[in-house]
């Protein structure tokens, strides 16, 4: 038997297959004295993991069932990736099982499953926000499961009910964000001043160069030549192996092994500030890679960094190239960096107010760790005691290390500073990388790695941390738009009357409305549209250069001298007014007004003066051609630019 086949016609490599006589490795183990599933992992950095259904409080028929399904749910190419959604599903399927096993009759096999076993596991959770989808995840499993009676088969392809009322998530204000925000980089400049220091302390240990410095200067540069090559400080050779003398005199062992690498709580500050600076969720932060892209050439102008993140719940749109820039040079520059004047200095500036800065910081202090562990993971840092994934160089996040770097900082809200209580009695933020995103998306006010209108329907629909603010600061955005549609030039416009005196008396008409008697017949032919009007001198607009032809969006139709609206405009003015207005339920109130207010003022004034009647016949006798077109003019399909 060949161990190759060709697959095409094409003269490429034939692809290799396994030996004869392989089999993959098993991934449910089920005896009668265990019964056990191992998933693997889509990203090879995170190691197998076994879930353990052997004390499940089931049957062995039902629970041997129930590992099948889950094996079956989270089998390589899968929609279950990665460790933790495995884990969830895994969860949630035990949660039922343990629902089954304290009812009065229980069921023993997969054919006693009904529908009243499913209500009575969902009932309690239906007033959790997440009830609904946990459900789902269940009913997804559930399916793999075989001989199940039909009438369960049925409860399990029902619609699940609507999700609970949305919790509302506050964000946080402007100043709370503020203070989380340059927390975060006090404790990332305190770590890139010690590692760097220690490293050239270690550089120029190892070059010989500090024989003339004091003792303890030089045994340091000792101990850091050690921690780097064996991730441990000196020790006895004794049962204890507690560290030599002379290495507790310098320090803790915590501080030695932190002094070339970054510490877990330090590595939390870098999430933070990065979840903070790029709106990006937890979990495409946490496994972002150092490996990227620089198209600024490292010449830094600008300076950028192009890295592909991943966000696996996007599905076939999970992979991102995102852009990490720079901050422009009219922005300013770190106050800690003013100053630096030599150019050794500003090769190691440290700018901590964009996220391709922060970016490249933890790229650089985390390099040797990196190296070490053999991975392309953006975080690594040194865990000790107390971090919840283990001593030694890691990778993985424990979810509790934000609440732990918040605790080491006086973060008080808003309220607690207008209160006059001592400092420790002062209320403290609760930091979250949720609410940090959130915050990011309330001030931006720009979708990141979702749509408009999950913006606006999922995350800013549940922020109640400053509406107040906010209508407020929508307000004043509709005002200034209302303000610019009354001052600015109106859409010069020619009535039923004028239409018809033109055919009579042309030269009169074109005089009238600003024009030769050549450029009427082509605006009454319709050989001059622009969407919602006609341009009578495109060569001479308000918007480019004198003499050469208007490149501007349509739109600026609306208040440019250059314009003509005929009555036969009228149909796409209603259909684009209509349009504008059906977009307020697509993006966030502040957006729309920033984008839409304007133009759907100036249209509002155009139906206006043509009157309710002859606005409700052109919406009416409108075309699917118009229809189109004004769709495609919405979607900035005709601009330009």
């Amino acid at each position: 038997m060949s161990n190759h086949v060709s697959i095409g016609r094409g003269s490429g490599r034939r692809a290799a297959l396994p030996p004869t006589g392989y089999a993959p490795a098993a991934r449910v183990v089920d005896d009668t004295a265990a019964c056990r599933v191992r998933f693997v992992p889509e990203n090879p950095a995170q190691a197998p993991r076994e879930f353990d259904f052997t004390g499940w409080p089931v049957n062995l028929p039902l629970r041997q069932a129930f590992a099948t399904a889950f094996a079956e749910r989270t089998r390589p190419g899968g929609r279950v990736r990665t460790s933790e959604s495995a884990y969830k599903t895994f969860r949630t399927l035990r949660q039922f099982a343990e629902y089954l096993a304290g009812l009065v009759s229980p069921p023993t096999t997969a054919a006693d499953l009904t529908s009243a076993h499913l209500d009575g596991w969902f009932h309690p959770q239906r007033q959790h926000a997440g009830g609904a989808i946990k459900l789902g995840e269940l009913k997804t499993t559930l399916r793999k499961i075989a001989g199940t009676s039909k009438e369960f088969r049925a409860a399990l392809a029902r619609r699940n009910p609507p999700r609970a009322n949305l919790t509302a998530k506050t964000s946080y204000s402007r100043s709370e964000n503020r203070r989380i925000l340059n927390a975060a980089r006090a404790d990332i400049r305190r770590a890139a001043d010690r590692i760097r220091g220690n490293r050239d302390l270690l550089r120029r240990w190892r070059a010989g160069d500090m024989d003339t410095e004091p003792g303890d200067i030089y045994r340091r540069g000792e101990l850091l030549d050690f921690v780097d090559r064996h991730l441990d400080v000196p020790r006895y050779a004794s049962v204890s192996a507690a560290p030599k003398r002379w290495v507790s005199m310098l320090g803790a062992v915590e501080d030695h092994m932190t002094a070339l690498h970054l510490s877990s709580v330090e590595v939390a500050a870098f999430a933070v500030l990065l979840i903070g600076l790029t709106g990006q969720n937890k979990s495409t932060i946490l496994t972002a890679p150092a490996a990227h892209h620089r198209p600024d050439g490292y010449t830094g102008h600008p300076s950028t960094a192009i890295v592909k993140l991943d966000k696996p719940r996007r599905g076939a749109r999970r992979h991102m190239d995102v852009p990490l820039t720079g901050v422009p040079t009219w922005v300013g520059s770190d106050p800690y960096t003013r100053g630096a004047s030599s150019v050794g200095e500003q090769s190691r500036r440290v700018d901590l107010h964009s996220a391709f800065g922060v970016y490249m910081l933890l790229h650089e202090l985390a390099a040797p760790a990196r190296h070490v562990v053999g991975t392309d993971r953006l975080f690594v840092f040194w865990a000790g005691t107390g971090a919840g994934v283990g001593r030694g160089l890691r990778t993985t996040f424990d979810p509790r290390l934000p609440v732990a770097w918040a605790q080491r900082h006086d973060l008080p809200t808003d309220t607690a500073l207008a209160q006059s209580a001592p400092d420790g009695q002062r209320e403290q933020l609760q930091v979250t990388f949720g609410r940090l995103r959130l915050t990011y998306n309330e001030l931006q006010q720009r979708p990141v790695a979702h749509t408009e209108t999950t913006l606006a329907n999922e995350y800013l629909a549940r922020n109640r941390g400053n509406l107040v603010e906010y209508q407020q600061v929508v307000a004043a955005a509709l005002a200034e738009q209302v303000t610019k549609a009354s001052t600015r030039a109106r859409l010069h416009t020619l009535s039923e009357a004028d239409v018809v005196e033109a055919r009579t008396h042309p030269a009169r008409v074109a005089a009238r409305h600003g024009m030769d008697t050549a450029t009427l017949q082509r605006v009454l032919a319709g050989e001059l549209d622009t969407v919602v009007g006609a341009c009578v001198d495109h060569t001479n607009s308000p918007h480019t250069v004198s003499g050469q032809a208007c490149r501007a969006s349509f739109m600026l139709c609306l208040s440019c001298p250059c314009a003509r609206a005929l009555p036969t405009h009228l149909p796409l003015q209603v259909l684009v007014h209509d349009g504008l207005r059906q977009r307020k339920s697509a993006v966030t109130p502040l957006r729309w007004a920033q984008r839409f207010a304007l133009p759907h003022a100036q249209l509002a004034d155009l139906l206006d003066r043509a009157g309710p009647a002859a606005v409700a016949d052109a919406r009416h006798a409108a075309t699917p051609e118009q229809r189109e077109l004004a769709e495609r003019f919405l979607r900035r399909e005709l601009d330009l630019l």
